[in-house]
């Protein structure tokens, strides 16, 4: 059974993102730059599997790192 968000850590997190959305990028930017790279070289489908990709490998880490 999955455990539910902790609203309050999940408010500050958004919160976070608001106040921040440079630092936000910032972090983000080495996965925007594969993605951009991967498109350019691969094409688009390939970017959207690697996006699913990170997207559902970064769920999964938060997921296993909670447990």
């Amino acid at each position: 059974m999955a455990k539910e968000i902790d609203r309050q850590r999940a408010q500050g997190a958004l919160a976070v993102i608001k106040q921040h959305p440079a630092m936000v990028l910032f972090a983000l930017s080495p996965a925007l730059i594969a993605l951009g790279l991967v498109w350019w070289l691969l094409g688009a489908g390939w970017a959207a599997v690697l996006l699913t990709v990170m997207v559902v490998a970064g769920g999964a880490a938060v997921v296993l790192k909670r447990n």
